[in-house]
């Protein structure tokens, strides 16, 4: 995947950018209850930021009641200092109140907009063709969604919840200082959230650098984790666990090694902002002090000025926590929405029809494609599968076999040529009618980490039991799985680890039949199998053939055998056609390969 890198002076445009990209979820268009959940939050918001703002009027109130400085405003004389007390605990719970309702209201619209945004992207991976995930390491893919969803859900919290209504509680307390007290409150107030700002901007972009040297190194150490965890037998197979654990602490050092440069930067933005903010804080306390003993304020006056200035810095202390999280937030998302706005290498065309299967004949016609423009695997191939036949492909590794599968599943657009069922270019079709009218059985059946019944029955959504059973009595595997103590509730394990080589591709047979496709294309079905296993899949294969067109994909000669025809293919071109027993007399290319591979099996 191309990275997104996000430099200090790129941050502003791209990270405005991924706002947007986020805001059509938070407003989305003909979803009116989401509209009024936003607007009431917005309302509350407000509202609890007025309380906050009122609330020390109480406290200096209570304190000038007690002190005996009351200044003779009825409403302070009507409620004494025990009521204003209380009106005080009450602003304060009014305040919290408001707040958890903003929360309440807003919560609905924000699982939304993850649970969306999170479909958006699992659904895009599974568009994008085989070529990005065979280049892709799954689990970098999974943290990079796993990282986006969250800085979505941090984005939305704390920049609708913590900056915004920040800005607008300095605001008011700012008109505050200035209307009832001095301008130089103001001044001095604006002078260290500024300082206060600029520091921990400063600072906080270079943590985000470390942040993100953290992150990659983090997501070093889980590829490589997954990697072996999914190559767990090939590990015990060569004895290499301690050199396993070895090349994962390797990069859980460089993980080691960012984290603690993380954490040394933020106690140095920590007792930095600590700084400016008592700096700052005593010089407004010392004002205020100065003007309780010139007279011209009261002890009251003293307390709410400690009060103000307590409430902006209890949220401040928190500002560079806060951006640097929606810093490294929109990184994370611009990495997602990245993902996103890649474009699949196979799509549809506009006008693309469905597949119209009237005898499911298929036809490779002067096909030239390579996985590489500058290395071309085949090489103007045509070739003829007559609907209801079984046609084989054979040839030596390297020869392009496999490619014609992919071709015809439409993984890949061939680069010259065409590709046709029943006359109909895969291009000018849909792919799911495609995928539908194909089945395929491939040399390494992979199964979900579920029961056996759940693997047999995606074969075909809505299958029933009876469905599910019909399927692997074709390919002979029921009797072995009612002979299992859970029965077709038996669970395979993680690629189906539990099963052996013979009975996963049994499953996958059954999956496929269940399918009921017109083609059927086997793609080195047997090729892992022992000898005697092979054989018994066979018959199960020739089983599931009847009366579909299938594609025959093999190395091991003896078990195409009966095919109508067999081609022969090499480096990229058919070097022969016939039926076995024409082939053999030919004595060509593949009465080589037969004679080579006989000896090698009586050997």
């Amino acid at each position: 995947m191309r990275r997104t890198t996000l430099t200090t002076t790129e941050m502003p445009a791209n990270g405005w950018t991924t706002i947007r990209r986020v805001s059509p979820y938070l407003w989305p268009d003909g979803q009116a209850w989401v509209k009024r959940r936003v607007v009431l939050a917005l309302i509350a918001l407000v509202l609890a930021k007025l309380v906050a703002v009122g609330t020390p009027f109480f406290y200096k109130a209570a304190v000038d009641a007690l002190a005996g400085e009351s200044s003779g405003d009825a409403w302070m004389l009507a409620f004494g200092a025990v009521g204003l007390t209380v009106a005080y605990g009450g602003a304060r719970l009014m305040n919290v109140g408001f707040q958890q309702l903003r929360d309440v209201l807003f919560a609905p619209v924000a699982q939304r907009a993850l649970r969306r945004l999170a479909l958006e992207t699992f659904t895009h991976i599974h568009q994008m063709s085989l070529r990005y995930h065979i280049t892709r390491k799954t689990g970098g893919l999974s943290r990079i969604i796993e990282r986006g969803v969250k800085g979505v859900e941090f984005l939305l919290r704390f920049l609708l919840f913590s900056i915004g209504p920040l800005v607008l509680e300095l605001l008011m307390i700012g008109v505050v200082l200035w209307t009832l007290f001095d301008i130089w409150y103001l001044a001095v107030v604006v002078v260290v959230i500024a300082a206060y700002v600029a520091f921990t901007f400063k600072v906080t972009e270079w943590r985000v650098k470390q942040r993100k040297e953290m992150n990659d190194q983090d997501t070093d150490a889980n590829q490589k984790a997954i990697d072996s965890l999914l190559n767990f037998e090939t590990v015990k197979y060569f004895g290499a666990e301690t050199r396993e654990a070895e090349r994962y602490d390797a990069a859980m050092q460089g993980y080691e090694r960012a984290a603690l440069q993380t954490s040394y930067s933020l106690a140095f933005l920590n007792f930095g902002q600590s700084l400016l903010i008592t700096g700052g804080l005593v010089v407004v306390m010392v004002m205020a002090a100065i003007g309780v003993q010139g007279g011209s304020m009261s002890v009251g006056d003293f307390v709410m000025v400690n009060a103000y200035m307590i409430q902006i810095t209890m949220p401040l202390n928190f500002l560079g926590t806060v951006y640097r999280e929606i810093r490294q937030a929109l990184v994370d998302m611009a990495e997602m929405f990245g993902l996103l706005e890649q474009e699949p290498d196979i799509r549809e065309k506009p006008d693309a029809r469905d597949l119209k299967v009237a005898g499911a004949s298929v036809r490779f016609s002067d096909v030239v494609f390579g996985y590489d423009a500058a290395r071309p695997i085949l090489k103007g191939i045509t070739l003829d599968v007559p609907a209801g036949r079984t046609v084989a492909v054979v040839g030596p590794s390297g020869s392009g076999k496999s490619t014609i599968g992919r071709l015809l599943f439409r993984f890949y657009d061939v680069q010259r040529g065409a590709v046709t069922i029943d006359g109909q270019d895969l291009r000018d079709l849909t792919l799911d009618s495609l995928h539908l009218a194909i089945g395929v059985v491939p040399q390494d059946t992979v199964l979900f980490n579920d029961s056996i019944g759940y693997n047999i029955a995606y074969g075909r959504a809505g299958a029933n039991q009876a469905d599910v059973e019909e399927a692997a009595k074709a390919a002979q595997i029921h009797d072995f799985i009612i002979g299992l103590p859970e029965g077709y509730d038996t669970q395979v394990g993680e690629r189906g680890l539990k099963l052996s080589g013979g009975e996963k591709q049994r499953v996958g047979i059954a999956r496929t039949l269940l399918k009921d496709p017109p083609i059927l294309l086997l793609d080195e079905a047997t090729s892992a199998l022992d000898t005697e296993t092979e054989r018994d899949i066979q018959g199960a294969l020739k089983r599931a053939g009847q009366g579909r067109t299938v594609i025959t994909i093999a190395h091991r000669l003896s078990t195409v055998a009966d095919a109508d025809r067999i081609v022969v293919l090499e480096d990229g071109v058919i070097v022969e056609e016939g039926s076995h027993a024409d082939l053999l007399a030919r004595k060509g290319r593949y009465a080589s390969l037969w004679q080579r591979q006989q000896a090698e099996e009586a050997a």
